[in-house]
């Protein structure tokens, strides 16, 4: 897919009119818009725009309009600011909100989420009180708060602040580590949901907690970063292990360090070891008791057998949907 059919808004707003200012919102923004303008190999991801300094209710709306006009597959909305209730509703506050105006109420953004064309949305929300945003009244008549294909991934639930900590929000600060690969799967592929779990264990539960809110029948690659083990290694489950509980046999041939093993060179089951070393390393593969190493395994004679997740990308690679 063309990186043109794929848009982010980003928006850190620090400076309010009659709030107190904040002052790590626009460094998050600034922090987060590279690792989604750019996977981690340099190609072309989300084309990515970025809202800071004064942040106006006009300015928000218009460039939300834009985010989600037609042209594109997929688009993904970051905000950091102030966030405030307002009758069931979460209000994302702009630089001239007032008591009267808290800026643009969360329902409004999901109103236009709804009247998009864009098959998928992802929000991120780092603003206190943001867990509110996935509990606003229904839009339809439907039982889901959200539209099919929409995400909602927030900094806290609905009853808690947000924090700051050295000018960085503490949930964007974790968030740019999950998008800078702590949340990649095994083929380096980062999702929303990915990123829910990597963050959901940044916290202890004593302070803010991140919530994840979706209705997708897929899920979509916000990020590629570089893949634990090699696609092409992934697809080799298949050939060497015929079924998923196939148990792999090993042998002194396989270990490369022949000077113990006494044995003359072996350089396609070395190679092959070398790879299921790898596996074995991403949690895939494992030793069979009663060895608990792949060496030993090895220099006895025993064998090695898929993991769950093994299993999973055995499935995959079975299926050539690798």
């Amino acid at each position: 897919m063309g990186s043109d059919m794929r848009r982010a808004l980003l928006v850190g707003v620090n400076a309010y009119d009659l709030f107190d200012d904040l002052r790590g919102c626009e460094n998050d923004a600034l922090a987060i818009e590279p690792l989604l303008a750019f996977n981690e190999d340099r190609s072309r991801n989300l084309r990515c725009h970025s809202l800071t300094g004064t942040v106006t209710r006009p300015q928000l709306h218009a460039r939300l309009k834009e985010l989600l006009a037609p042209g594109a597959d997929f688009a993904l909305l970051y905000f950091a600011g102030h966030g405030t209730l307002e009758t069931k509703d979460l209000a994302l506050m702009s630089s001239d909100s007032t008591p009267d105006n808290l800026g643009i109420r969360f329902s409004e953004v999901l109103a236009m989420i709804d009247a998009s064309d864009i098959q998928e949305v992802v929000v991120i929300l780092d603003c206190c009180f943001s867990g509110a945003a996935g509990t606003v009244p229904a839009l339809s008549k439907t039982s889901a708060l959200v539209r099919s294909g929409v995400s909602i991934l927030t900094a806290s639930r609905s009853d808690q602040l947000s924090e700051e900590v050295d000018e960085r929000g503490v949930f964007s600060t974790y968030l740019q580590g999950a998008l800078n690969g702590g949340a990649a799967n095994v083929l380096g592929h980062v999702t929303a949901a990915g990123l829910y779990a990597y963050l959901w264990e940044c916290f202890d539960g004593w302070g803010p907690n991140p919530t994840f809110k979706t209705n997708v029948d897929r899920l979509h690659v916000l990020r590629r970063c570089e893949p634990s083990i090699k696609v092409e290694v992934l697809r080799q489950l298949a050939d060497w292990f015929p079924t998923a509980d196939y148990e792999f046999p090993l042998d002194p041939t396989y270990e490369p360090d022949k000077e113990r093993t006494q044995l003359p060179p072996h350089p396609e089951n070395e190679a092959v070891f070398a790879q299921l070393q790898s596996c074995r390393a991403n949690k895939l593969v494992e030793p069979v008791a009663p060895h608990h190493h792949m060496y030993y395994a090895a220099i006895h004679s025993g064998s090695c057998r898929l993991t769950a997740l093994g299993k999973h990308y055995w499935s995959m690679a079975t299926q050539d949907l690798l």
